[in-house]
Parts: structure tokens; sequence; C-alpha cells
């Protein structure tokens, strides 16, 4: 690994002029100290830095990049579209081909509108839910993060899991007197909520797999049940689904666990790389957005051609090959080699895995909702990340994040990468 003169170069003139030199906080590598390296260019499962040094990505720009960065498909088709122009603010043609195209991969959408994050996705979900039901409150969960919502921002995760801070400054408690925050996988704490709030419930938002406080799986049964209590209860159903949508199957977690959600939010892969959000769900709740109904919403760059047209290009891509089973493999590949080199080396360590979404936990205690992952040892995640970065290996610089991969990947990088871990795992022990 070479030096990183520039990366730090560049950092400090950053810290300058953008706060905390990053422009989303995990980026910082506070969690895990040191300072970032600045990327120059991707492609395929590799990203190289600003000095030159080269790294398996396992980050994959956070999700999006499940075909691998810079895929031939993807750029030619921004190409062709920016020389049409890059934004209109006018209805275009490729907003009702995306639109078509989650609707036929998801069947609990049966409309769709399309938005610019993964924030803007949740906030107008929440606010759907409450205009079509009436009703004010909403349930989440420990560690699950949907964006930096203000009513949101309560016992997050990603980076407000990260600094230690799970809720934000510059929310006042009125905004959050109607979240209702509830641990993971535990069903009598959500009958509990509902008898003790009848009537009030809006609905409960979720990430099918929480992939912001690490990795973990939700029990058997657990989503059936949350299911069958908002049904009975009156209540709506959000699955956010922006990290798991079309990364965990074609339909997503929904698909996989054969849940049907009342609305459902998506972003990253939707996009292929370029900023989009999008929520959807049952016609008559979409029906009361506007210019139909009640509930506003609204955005200048909603439906930009660049981003369509990225997306339909990753979707295109995804739906004509095999790249669920081939993501299977190569996590299935990633999974039981950590695990055996975690053994070799004597270091307990806790592997979840679903798909292409993994996280390793330093732990000897399975990890089933947030309280379990704060029970894992960070400070030995840092220093596992700094030398798998040093072997060329890049992981999420936080414990708190998922990992991820993409259909670029090789058997060989999971080979390098298990042979590195195995390397930096004896070092540690």
């Amino acid at each position: 690994m070479n030096s990183r003169v520039r990366s730090e170069q560049l950092f400090a003139e950053a810290l300058k002029h953008i706060p905390g030199g990053v422009n989303s906080p995990v980026r910082a590598f506070r969690a895990v100290g040191g300072q970032p390296f600045f990327a120059n260019k991707a492609k395929g499962a590799c990203v190289w830095d600003v000095d030159g040094n080269e790294y398996i990505d396992y980050v994959c720009t956070w999700g999006p990049s499940i075909l691998g960065h810079a895929h031939p498909k993807i750029i030619q088709a921004v190409q062709q579209a920016a020389e049409h122009g890059t934004s209109f603010g006018i209805p275009n043609p490729l907003e009702v081909t995306m639109a078509q195209l989650i609707c036929s991969a998801v069947p609990s959408v049966h409309k769709v509108r399309m938005c610019n994050s993964g924030t803007e996705a949740t906030m107008s979900a929440i606010r759907l839910a409450r205009g079509f039901t009436r009703r004010d409150k909403i349930i989440k969960f420990e560690g699950c993060y949907h964006g930096h919502v203000d009513s949101l921002l309560v016992k997050a995760g990603s980076g407000a899991l990260t600094f230690g801070h799970p809720d934000s400054a510059g929310v006042p408690a009125a905004f959050t007197q109607h979240t209702v925050v509830l641990p993971f996988n535990d069903v009598e704490a959500v009958k509990s909520a509902f008898a003790a709030n009848a009537n009030n419930i809006a609905g409960i938002i979720l990430e099918p797999v929480p992939g912001n406080a690490g990795l973990y799986l939700p029990n058997a049964g657990y989503l059936e049940f949350l299911r069958e209590i908002t049904v009975a209860n009156g209540a709506l159903l959000i699955f956010d689904e922006v990290m798991t949508g079309f990364r965990l199957g074609w339909g997503g977690a929904q698909q996989r666990f054969g849940i049907a959600p009342d609305l459902s939010c998506f972003g990253k892969i939707i996009g292929g790389g370029l900023p989009v959000g999008a929520f959807g769900g049952r016609a008559d709740i979409m029906d009361c957005l506007s210019p139909l109904g009640p509930v506003y919403q609204a955005g200048t760059l909603s439906g930009n051609p660049l981003a369509m047209a990225a997306g339909i290009a990753s979707l295109e891509q995804l739906k004509s090959s095999n790249a669920y089973e081939r993501l299977e493999v190569l996590g299935a590949g990633l999974e039981s080699g950590m695990r055996k080199v975690a053994r070799s080396a004597g270091v307990p360590v806790e592997f979840n895995r679903i798909g292409s979404m993994f996280c390793g936990y330093f732990t000897d205690r399975p990890v089933h909702n947030l309280d379990d992952a704060l029970r894992s040892d960070r400070g030995r995640f840092a220093q596992f990340f700094h030398g798998m970065l040093a072997e060329g290996i890049y992981f999420a610089p936080s414990q708190f994040e998922a990992g991820f991969l993409s259909t670029a990947h090789s058997e060989r990088d999971i080979e390098k990468t298990v042979n590195a871990a195995a390397k930096v795992l004896r070092q540690m022990a």
C-alpha cells in the first residue's frame, strides 16, 4: 500500500470549507480513527484513491453499485440521456418506464412516485400514512435509520449511531412526540404500543432487514406478526427498502420473506448510482397524494432523466441476468471463509449475512437487535478495519454499517479478502 499524501492534503483543504471535511458524516472515519482517503475512480469491484492505491470495495457506494462500478450499460444510458438534456421539470417518458418496472417487480406497489433521495421517500411515506389514516403516531425501531427526517431521528442507526448521538440536535421535542420507538424483534413491545395508543397509530415503518446498525435479521415470524397487527388495528405497514430493494431479490425483502406491506420506500439501486428515491404502494393510499388528494409532496428534480436512465439500465440488467444467483454464491463464499478464519484465529466474530448484504461483529453473542450490536467490540472493529485497508480491502468505516457485494466481485476477490482477514485476525488475536 502506497502513501496517502494526496488524500491527506485534500482532507486538510476540505476541513476548511466543508463541516468535518465530508458531505456525509460516516465518511469522516471518526468511528475507526484516522483520515479518509479520497476516491479518484472506480471500476467493477474496485476503487482507486487519488494516490493510486487500489481497494476491493465492499461498500459499493453504500449499496447502489450492485452491478459494480461504472457498468458499461449504465454509463451508456446516462451519456445518451444527457445528450437530450440533464433536467426538464416536465414529465418525461423514462419516468413511465421506471414506474412500470417498479410496479411489475414489486406486486404490493400499484402506484409509485419518484423523488430524489431515500430520506425524501421515507418522509413522504410517513406523511402519506398519517394523511390516509388521519392518525398521528408512527412506530419505528431502535437502530433502524430512515434518513435524516426530523420525526424519525430517534434512536436511529447509521451515522447518528456511529457518533453515539442517536438523537440529533436541532430537532424539537414536539417533532418526535408522535414517534414510538421500540426494540426490533420484540413482539410484546409492539403489542403493548398498540394497546397504549389505541386508534392513534398511523403505521409502522421499518427496514425489513436492518442494515444501519450493522446487519441483523428479523426473527422467524416477526414480519408476519407486524403485518397481522397492523391490519388488525387499521394501521399501515411501511417497508423501508431503500437498501434492500432490488438487492435481496428482484422484488426486494418483501418478496424474499413473502410479506406485502401497504407502502414501500426505495432508493439506491433504482438510480444506478445517481441520486434517487421513490415510494409506492396500494392505489387507494397513493391516490391521496396531490394533485389527486390532500397530501402534498413535490420535487423539482423528481424523475430526473439522467437518474431514470441509469436506474432503468440497472434494473433491466438485473432482470435479464442471473445476478441474484451469482450474488448468493459470492455471499455464501465470503461468509464461510470469514467464519473459518475467525475460528482459526480464535477471535470471536458473529457474521450475519443475507444475500449480498453482510456484517461481522466482534462479539461472542448472536446479534438480533440494537442492544446486541452495541455489545460488540468497536475497538477491535477499528483495528480490523485499518488492517484490512492496509491489505487493499475496503469495508465500511463503521461497525454499524452493512457491507455489500456486487456481481463484479469475483471468487478471486473473495479469496484475497478471506486471506487478508486471516492475516489481520491472527495479528489481533
